[in-house]
């Protein structure tokens, strides 16, 4: 509806319900319009000439015999083909002695006219990736007696990396058949948007890959014919404008002296201006099957730059194999992995540094001392904090060894030692129980002794920092210490609720109460 005006909407939709009349092309390479007509006229054909347009065309209005089993027929005189199939091979104009191309060539019609116009000279390189539809190729060039033709099964989509450089190339792209409405009525019904836009981008694949074909350098060609039996936009000048913007190639005239202008301007799209040079042919205007019709001119063989990336997505490649961008980056994606790796591995050595020292962990729970307070461990003189680790680094030793003694010159170590953050007491207590990761089995329970003796020394030997001089200055600047048995609840029943967040970081499974607490303590000491 937007392609035509209303009255002219209705004799399109009237004349696809009309059969086109039957049209034959004469092969000059075995005779002549004229002798072929008075033939086929003495066998009772009532026939004239196609038109001015056409010196080979003959149209038939009726016939007594099969017009396609005349005995001129099997002699391969004439071949039946419509008068919209010969305009294309008309515009392309082969030369002899050229190469040219056929891309999409059954069942023959075209590739035999091309034959034909260049007397057999030269070479034809017919194509098709339809095996089934080559078998019709090779029977119509035998009988028109046709030398010059290689047939080829190769999905056009490869072409350029199979062999290039043609003179000429011919495209007849496989397309929705909306301009061929008369011979098969079913795609009034089993075509839909879909359908053509898929059409549209297998025909924008393949256009690429036959301007590659072409030589531009040739002498006589580099020239390439684009057609399809539509009349949708989307599949005619959709096209040709995207070509194109992604090669060096204009448009030419077509050499057609009728004909619709192609559009420049559809709904919302602007083509390029030069899309007037294309023609356009329909049913109930021209008596013939819609067609599409457009001729390019290579000038550069090179892509452009700036548009190859693109070209990738319209590429054969696009369908069948990864995009080259696609390769690239799971690799960027996957450059993060060993970073992140290396982050947790440095998280992981820092948890096993806090359980391998749980010096400063114990001595906060004999002090009082919460997680994050390394201001007021600041206000401690260091002479108070050596006497009060002397104890605690004695007792990382086997258990018999384990002796409580005073040594000042121990500041100068924890002065170098750099502060860290510090573990709950909740996790403390875990790692008495648990030996940490990466370390063998026995050592773990060298450790666990050690470090439950550590953490009884606040109830059953207070004697040693009771004696000192910095106890005393201990005292004077933390609060009162509460009894033992309110220090051990302190220390693993209230501080564990405020602490959860730091175990569910390092991910244990439950806090165990108290008594249990108290009951493993015991007895692994």
């Amino acid at each position: 509806m937007d392609l035509f005006p209303l009255s002219e909407l209705v004799e399109f939709l009237e004349a696809n319900e009309v059969p086109r009349p039957i049209t034959l092309r004469t092969n000059t390479l075995k005779t002549r319009r004229r002798d072929l007509a008075q033939a086929l006229i003495n066998r009772g054909v009532n026939l004239d000439p196609l038109g001015k347009w056409s010196k080979t065309g003959l149209v038939v209005y009726d016939s007594s015999v099969p017009i396609g089993a005349t005995p001129e027929y099997l002699a391969g005189h004439y071949m039946l083909q419509g008068a919209s199939s010969m305009l294309p091979v008309m515009a392309l104009a082969p030369q002899e002695h050229e190469r040219i191309l056929d891309m999409c060539c059954a069942p023959g019609g075209k590739t035999s006219y091309i034959a034909q116009l260049m007397k057999n000279t030269g070479v034809i390189l017919a194509n098709d990736a339809n095996a089934e539809r080559l078998k019709s190729v090779v029977g119509n060039l035998h009988r028109l007696g046709v030398t010059n033709t290689i047939i080829s099964h190769y999905d056009g989509r490869q072409f350029p990396k199979v062999v290039g450089g043609f003179d000429r190339v011919l495209l007849d792209a496989p397309c929705s058949g909306t301009g061929i409405i008369s011979k098969d009525p079913a795609v009034k019904t089993n075509k839909d948007e879909k359908d053509i836009l898929r059409c549209a981008h297998l025909q924008k694949e393949l256009l690429l890959s036959a301007i590659d074909s072409v030589n531009a350098a040739s002498k006589t060609g580099g020239y390439l014919v684009y057609c399809t039996c539509s009349i949708m936009v989307e599949e005619n000048e959709w096209v040709v404008d995207y070509a194109l913007k992604k090669r060096n190639v204009r448009l030419v005239p077509t050499g057609l002296d009728f004909g619709q202008e192609g559009f420049t301007r559809f709904r919302e799209r602007r083509f390029h201006p030069t899309l007037r040079s294309t023609r356009r042919f329909y049913p109930h205007t021209h008596n013939m099957d819609g067609f599409f019709i457009a001729k390019f001119k290579k000038f550069s063989n090179s892509i452009p730059q700036s548009q190859t990336e693109n070209s990738a997505t319209s590429t054969p490649a696009s369908l069948d194999l990864p995009d080259p961008k696609g390769q690239v980056t799971p690799k960027l994606e996957n450059s993060n992995q060993p970073a992140k790796k290396a982050k947790v591995a440095v998280k992981t050595k820092q948890q096993l540094q806090k359980r391998q020292h749980p010096k400063k962990a114990s001595f906060k729970k004999q002090n009082g001392i919460s997680k994050g307070a390394d201001s007021e461990l600041s206000t401690v003189p260091s002479a108070t904090k050596a006497q009060a680790f002397s104890t605690l680094q004695d007792s990382s030793q086997p258990a018999a060894k384990a002796t409580v003694m005073r040594e000042p010159k121990v500041t100068g170590k924890l002065k170098q030692q750099s502060p860290k953050p510090q573990s709950s007491k909740k996790v403390a207590f875990q790692k008495q129980n648990a030996p940490p990761k990466g370390m063998d089995t026995e050592t773990s329970p060298v450790l666990s002794l050690s470090k439950t003796q550590a953490t009884q020394k606040p109830e059953n030997c207070v004697q040693p920092l009771g004696s000192s001089q910095g106890s005393e200055k201990v005292k004077q600047q933390l609060p009162e210490q509460p009894s033992t048995k309110a220090v051990f609840q302190k220390q693993n029943g209230r501080r564990k609720r405020l602490k959860t967040p730091t175990t569910s970081a390092l991910g244990s499974s439950r806090p165990p109460p108290a008594k249990r607490r108290k009951s493993q303590s015991r007895g692994s000491s």
